[in-house]
């Protein structure tokens, strides 16, 4: 599940409007509960964490009831979501800036970096960059450049391994111009023409379990 020069699988956003319940929900389903990972400082949101092996990991997130509602819509659509979505999905990348500018220079801006920060569960504090997760719609993934900070994926994360992760898209050759462009590759099966959406299936204890809009086992 790599993509080519550099980029990397980082991690798979899966929004809802209640993250309590679908964190419970997930712990239903696949006999795993995710581990808390924490809260977003002005963005309105905080998140729970699965492992999905190889250095990925399964984010969910959803609004968090302990901050004022932020400035602005929060990110991932999470506003307007009736129920939790498998959204988007980024690539973990060394030297944003430069991997911004080669993107624009292909044709595709993923739009300029921002520094997000928060504390982890035992109480350090976690610092990355990310361009922002709307650009280029779900099939398309956001950079993200940890810089110093420990990989969430290196906090012993409960596990379930991605299984496989598939997309539809109306125009799915327009999303491989922008994979190329960021200089990473669809990290699944190939993209299909249809609605748009993404699912992805991770190996739960009693067997897989699909995510996509909503999350039913198979």
């Amino acid at each position: 599940m790599t993509g080519g020069r550099g980029a990397v699988l980082d991690h798979l956003v899966h929004a809802t409007p209640d993250l309590d319940r679908t964190v419970a929900e997930v712990a239903e389903l696949t006999g795993v509960r995710p581990a808390p990972g924490g809260s977003h400082p002005g963005r309105g949101t905080r998140n729970h964490l699965l492992g999905l092996g190889g250095g990925a990991y399964f984010e969910i997130i959803g609004p968090d009831p302990e901050q004022p509602a932020p400035d602005g819509p929060r990110w991932f659509g999470i506003d307007a979501l009736s129920g939790p979505e498998l959204v988007t999905w980024a690539v973990r990348v060394t030297g944003i800036a430069a991997c911004v500018a080669r993107a624009r220079a292909h044709g595709y801006d993923p739009g300029d970096a921002v520094a997000m920060s928060r504390r982890a569960p035992n109480g350090g504090r976690i610092a990355w960059q990310l361009t922002p997760p709307g650009a280029g719609g779900g099939r398309t993934p956001f950079l993200l450049d940890w810089g110093d900070t420990p990989h969430p994926s290196d906090a012993a994360l409960p596990e379930l391994p991605l299984v496989s992760l598939t997309a539809s898209d109306p125009e799915p050759d327009a999303v491989a111009g922008r994979l190329a462009a960021l200089g990473t590759r669809w990290p699944g099966e190939p993209l299909t023409t249809g609605p748009g959406g993404l699912t992805a299936v991770l190996a739960g204890r009693r067997g897989p379990v699909a995510f996509g809009r909503g999350a039913v086992a198979v």
